[in-house]
């Protein structure tokens, strides 16, 4: 069967484009792909971007939905966040039946950012 697809952006609406960029570029460390003016798009190592637009609206319900961002190293990144003054509601755990290990924070928008490892890879 031939290729059509080349790649994933997942758009979500913002109310503060430079504060939604210092988060995800200065905080999280994932690099621009394009700066459109009312819109940003990141790269996510590993494969996909991540879209935030100024001229779309910020939609979310309680946890929904969940920006899921595949880390190596879960405890890192959590101690990272600290450091950088972002508030943590709970520190990383195993969900067994998920078979995960992730914490959750939100984003200047309201979203829910999950930071995630699957633990059939080893948990540090």
């Amino acid at each position: 069967m031939e290729q059509f697809w080349d790649g994933l952006i997942a758009f979500y609406g913002t109310n503060d484009l430079e504060k939604t960029d210092q988060f995800y570029r200065k905080i999280l460390g994932l690099t621009l792909y394009k700066d459109l003016k009312t819109r940003r798009i990141y790269n996510v190592p590993g494969g996909g971007k991540l879209g935030f637009c100024s001229h779309m609206p910020v939609v979310k319900e309680n946890k929904n939905p969940i920006i899921t961002l595949l880390a190596i190293h879960v405890n890192e990144m959590y101690n990272r966040l600290l450091k950088a003054g972002i508030t943590i509601p709970e520190p990383p755990k195993e969900d067994r039946g998920f078979k995960i290990h992730h914490f959750f924070i939100k984003d200047p928008n309201g979203y829910t950012v999950e930071i995630c490892r699957f633990l059939e890879e080893e948990v540090e």
